[in-house]
């Protein structure tokens, strides 16, 4: 019996010339550091902000820890413009991470959004909370497409 597998190829994340660039730029290491720097970050203010809402206590470390966060996403989403323009020549909405960009843009807005209102002392701290989740579920999105973008790299690579 002849096996029918139908195998859809996606393209390569990067070409010859792009890893080759990717590999050389110093924004790679950044990147690196960086994104994990984040991620735990975002652990200890998510626990935060679940402490909040199950306490009523610890608004006002929980809101800064959402502030650290934000720099942090400000930073990590600089250097990554910084590295896309130097694999792919633009710093943003390169094709092969179109929309990872895209997600990306919402992540920065709601967490812009919680920082205005944040440094305003615009809106009650249930707002303030309720806008950071919404931002912390975009960023979970978002970081679940750049890992699974890079492990499809990875694999590229190995074969």
């Amino acid at each position: 019996m002849k096996s029918n597998t139908n195998h859809i190829t996606a393209a390569p994340l990067y070409t010859p010339e792009q890893r080759v660039r990717r590999n050389e730029s110093r924004w790679t290491l950044v990147q690196g550091i960086l994104a994990p720097l984040q991620f735990l970050v975002f652990i200890v203010s998510a626990a935060l902000l679940t402490r909040y809402l199950m306490t009523g206590q610890g608004f006002e470390v929980a809101a800064a820890s959402v502030v650290i966060k934000t720099l942090f996403l400000y930073a990590i989403m600089y250097t990554g413009a910084l590295w896309e323009h130097d694999v792919y020549g633009q710093y943003l909405f390169a094709p092969a991470f179109y929309w990872e960009d895209m997600v990306s843009m919402l992540v920065i807005a709601l967490h812009t959004l919680y920082l205005a209102l944040y440094l305003t002392g615009f809106g009650d701290s249930m707002l303030l909370v309720y806008i950071a989740i919404a931002a912390y579920f975009t960023y979970v999105i978002n970081a679940a497409q750049f890992l699974l973008k890079l492990r499809h790299a990875r694999l590229s690579e190995a074969n």
